[in-house]
């Protein structure tokens, strides 16, 4: 795969600018065309028999219509400038359905972490993790805080030799090839391919070019989660790629720990696959 079709979601979320340049960055670097998206999302009212006031109707509405015009011109003002071709879409219905849907025509999805959102539509707290689960395409989740003015120079493959690791890894493959450094870990590995757990797919990234080394490390009763990023702040870490779901789960609705813990404490974009 290569990166050549992104999809950015856009909202009134303050970090979204911050989403957006990285977007643009990613887009410069590897000569991709970057889709713009706005969900428009109005109440439920709206859409059933319920009367509703044509005063308020109207109200709301035209509130909606605002909104997605401010994330156009938001849009078209980080992209001013940029070398890669851009095109804005909005669209009407549930954020997360309609998010998934574009998502399957794009090579990789930026999208917002979805936390203190503010002002922002609610709908984004769980679409990092419905995405991932459902769209069938890798996803790149941006901290709700702090400044990525590097993303995939040193990259961190979490490694557990499972299928949505497998994935993850593979579907990466654009980001690791020209990154500066790539380091898989594991933690407390139950099931060692060699003396060095990771060995196999780091010996295997090499093979595409990618510059890799492979580490292990014990997890001393410490969530994995927490130590990948405790890792990661510890050795400048941009990007952490790793496997959604990669655990056990009811009724394919609860997020393995790992992942969940990610999603909620992130510091670096995270990129994930399932």
């Amino acid at each position: 795969m290569s990166l050549k079709d992104l999809l950015v979601i856009v909202d009134n979320d303050p970090a979204c600018a911050e989403r957006l340049d990285v977007t643009r960055r990613l887009a410069e670097a590897h000569g991709a065309h970057v889709t713009g998206l706005h969900v428009m999302h109005y109440p439920v009212a709206l859409y059933t028999e319920i009367p509703v006031p044509e005063a308020v109707e109207k109200m709301q509405r035209a509130e909606i219509e605002q909104i997605a015009m401010r994330a156009g011109t938001l849009f078209q003002e980080r992209m001013r400038g940029a070398t890669a071709r851009h095109e804005w879409r909005v669209l009407e219905g549930p954020l997360g359905i309609v998010a998934t849907e574009q998502a399957r025509y794009a090579d990789l999805t930026v999208l917002p972490q979805g936390l203190d959102l503010g002002m922002a539509p609610g709908g984004l707290g769980s679409l990092p993790a419905d995405m991932a689960l459902a769209a069938g395409r890798p996803v790149l989740v941006v901290p709700r805080y702090g400044k990525f003015p590097t993303v995939g120079t040193n990259v961190l493959v979490a490694w557990n030799g499972s299928r949505e690791a497998t994935r993850a890894v593979h579907d990466a493959l654009p980001l690791l090839r020209i990154a500066e450094k790539v380091t898989v870990v594991s933690f407390d590995p139950e099931h060692p391919e060699s003396s060095v757990p990771g060995g196999g797919i780091a010996r295997h990234l090499t093979r595409h070019g990618v510059t890799v080394t492979a580490t292990s490390l014990p997890g001393a009763n410490i969530a994995v989660g927490d130590l990948l990023l405790s890792y990661a702040a510890d050795h400048g870490v941009d990007l952490i790629v790793m496997g959604a779901y990669g655990h056990t789960r009811l009724r394919e609705l609860v997020l393995g720990g790992a992942t969940r813990a990610l999603l909620q404490h992130m510091t670096v974009p995270v990129f994930m696959s399932h």
